[in-house]
């Protein structure tokens, strides 16, 4: 569906830019101030960035553009919405939970230490995804 098509492209490319450009500790909306990026810095931003980013990734998995393979047609943009938006998921729980929580050492190394390189990877994705949409695992 092309719905999910733009949704993709969309959402990996803002989970992309907020990983990439956003500071690893989101704030709650009254101590943001009057920045001018910083409603994107917010937990509920990002909570609703990342339940979005995630959702369409899963979907993109189910759905197939018309004359498209389905789950190998959409692979890599899939993986990069369900990877982002399984960061910034993790950061809102981390930054929201009053108790400590510890990821496996590849998990933490994936989401907490290379959250700049998924951010990377996800608008690479959406740009790759943008330009080349009929192309296998794109």
């Amino acid at each position: 569906m092309l719905q999910f098509y733009l949704l993709s492209v969309l959402m990996n490319a803002a989970a992309g830019l907020i990983l990439v450009f956003a500071e690893s500790n989101p704030r709650d909306a009254a101590e943001t101030g009057a920045a001018g990026l910083s409603f994107f810095e917010t937990k509920n931003f990002r909570l609703i960035a990342g339940i979005l980013t995630a959702l369409t990734g899963i979907m993109k998995l189910l759905s197939a553009v018309q004359g498209d393979i389905p789950v190998l047609g959409d692979l890599l943009p899939a993986l990069a919405g369900i990877v982002g938006g399984a960061c910034l998921l993790y950061e809102y729980y981390k930054a929201s939970s009053s108790m400590s929580v510890s990821l496996p050492d590849i998990l933490e190394k994936i989401f907490v230490v290379g959250r700049k390189y998924v951010g990377i990877f996800c608008i690479v994705a959406a740009a790759v995804h943008f330009i080349f949409p009929r192309v296998l695992f794109l």
